[in-house]
């Protein structure tokens, strides 16, 4: 619900709408409000990286396993895109 708010308001924003997107910032906020807090950048970057070290990833040809494990221990705690984006950029080094 929180996701498709985000979206609706990008879209009302960069089409110049602020009336629409004003009320879906305003209905986002209280979405927000009932949500689990999310992880910030680098806590996300701790958990994910004990991921890693414990499926044994050595390159990004292992991003299915790792995501595999991260979906299911960060549900609700972070965004799917903002997890797989960590996970490329940790498996590249």
């Amino acid at each position: 619900m929180a996701k498709q708010r985000k979206d609706s308001l990008e879209v009302f924003t960069t089409q110049g709408r602020a009336d629409l997107a004003q009320k879906e910032q305003e209905e986002l906020d209280i979405i927000e409000q009932f949500l689990p807090k999310q992880l910030g950048a680098d806590e996300l970057k701790v958990i994910l990286e004990k991921i890693i070290a414990e499926v044994g990833a050595a390159g990004p040809q292992d991003m299915g396993k790792v995501m595999g494990v991260a979906t299911k221990q960060l549900a609700g705690q972070a965004d799917g895109k903002v997890v797989s984006a960590l996970v490329k950029e940790l498996l590249a080094k």
